[in-house]
């Protein structure tokens, strides 16, 4: 059996930002990867796909963006070839899943197909976008109807002939339902909770005034309710036009309210859509709230507001009850987010509603840790720009706790004959 001080899960931007950090404190370690690095963004992105941050935002340990295009948006290959260079000094082990980690002497056994680990110190960063998640009404469609999970859709050409019906109207869901109208295909899109924000305000992009405001710096103690941090994202693309119902809407894709229901032939929605928009839109409006506030307070150079307003006479067309025959489909694309499986950890690890016990990725089982987290400690914690302050923190105690156990040990080492330990 191996044995280390610390073992990280996953190599992800999170594992590899976890790497960085052991490595600068000189602690001994392996990064365990069931994949390729970065397998999630090589296999769980459309060939469009675009990150939503600008390229200056991209901050890992140790890594700043340095290129010629720092408002740019770097597409999936990008991320990847970045992330396998930011990996190349890391102690990556691909293609080993693990399979369970259990107590054992102190520290944690891990059960993986090469053969089982030792460590003292176990750092989870899997992140908790693991399975593709699906409504009950999935498994009650016909057969013959071609059904697709964001994480597997890559372009409009794997959907068969027909209609397409795209259920969440989250960031995914809504460029998903962007390319396919672009690509002249019959859309109609599914509309749950979301939140909408303009790509760009008074001359800026939108992520360099949340940065100005301090927005994504915000730490999970300042929310309202602690299930605030599950609140929907907002709806952006990586470019400088705005993405949101309004732009859908214009493009010829057919809104509907959330999907309710599927009877043996037709789709049911609901009569939510006009306060569904209505709610999204308020997100926005605070938005601007807060950058205008700034720009008065601090004279920060910005352009004049903009009165422009979106047309929501579409909205009174739509708020009634609606069916969707599923002889029109050719198939379903799934935007309905991810769920997690932590049954491999050991007991404790988890609370009662699934989630991971955790204060700043530190869990009340001693040595074992989690990273890249949504808003883990911050609102960016899972992001490239955010993960790597959750890992400077998880680095030092990890740090200090080998720094405790080499004291001990020194300590019992140089104890004079006949003194109890």
């Amino acid at each position: 059996m191996e044995i280390f001080d610390s073992i990280v899960i996953g190599a992800g931007q999170a594992g590899l930002a976890m790497s960085a950090c052991l490595r600068m404190r000189g602690i001994r370690h392996v990064v365990l990867e069931r994949g390729r690095v970065a397998e999630r963004w090589r296999s769980e992105r459309w060939e469009s796909f675009r990150l939503l941050s600008p390229n200056w935002q991209t901050r890992l340990p140790g890594h700043h963006y340095r290129g010629t295009d720092p408002d740019g948006f770097m597409t999936g290959p990008q991320v990847v070839e970045l992330l396998e260079r930011y990996a190349a000094a890391a102690p990556v082990r691909t293609g080993t899943p693990v399979s369970a980690v259990s107590d054992q002497d102190g520290g944690y056994r891990l059960v993986t197909p090469l053969g089982d680990m030792w460590c003292r110190n176990v750092v989870v960063a899997t992140g908790d976008l693991d399975l593709p998640r699906f409504p009950r009404i999935a498994t009650n469609l016909p057969a013959g109807l071609m059904q697709l999970h964001s994480s597997r859709y890559r372009n409009p050409d794997q959907l068969p002939a027909g209609a397409v019906l795209v259920v969440g109207a989250g960031p995914s869901g809504q460029q998903i339902a962007d390319e396919l109208a672009r690509a002249g295909r019959e859309v109609h899109i599914a509309v749950g909770r979301h939140q909408m924000l303009p790509r760009r305000y008074r001359g800026s992009d939108t992520y360099w005034w949340l940065d100005r405001l301090g927005m994504l710096s915000r730490t999970v103690d300042s929310l309202a309710h602690p299930d605030d941090r599950f609140a929907p994202n907002a709806v952006l693309t990586g470019g400088t036009t705005d993405l949101d119902l309004h732009r859908l809407v214009r493009a010829g894709v057919h809104p509907h309210g959330r999907l309710c229901g599927f009877d043996g032939t037709s789709f049911t929605f609901g009569t939510d859509l006009t306060q569904t928009v209505t709610n999204a839109e308020e997100n926005a409006v605070r938005f601007r709230r807060a950058v205008d506030d700034y720009v008065h307070r601090t004279g920060t150079d910005a352009l004049p507001t903009s009165s422009e307003s979106p047309t929501q006479n579409w909205l009174h067309r739509s708020s009634r009850p609606q069916q969707l025959r599923a002889a029109e489909l050719g198939g379903v694309v799934w935007a309905s987010g991810f769920t997690a499986d932590w049954s491999w950890l050991p007991a404790g690890a988890v609370d009662a509603s699934g989630q991971p016990r955790q204060y700043r990725g530190v869990s009340p089982l001693s040595g074992l840790f989690f990273l890249g987290l949504k808003w883990q400690h911050r609102r960016s914690s899972h992001t490239l720009d955010g993960v790597g302050r959750d890992a400077e923190h998880l680095a030092d105690h990890i740090l200090g706790r080998f720094v405790e156990r080499a004291t001990l040990e020194l300590q019992h080492s140089i104890r004079p004959a006949g003194v109890a330990a």
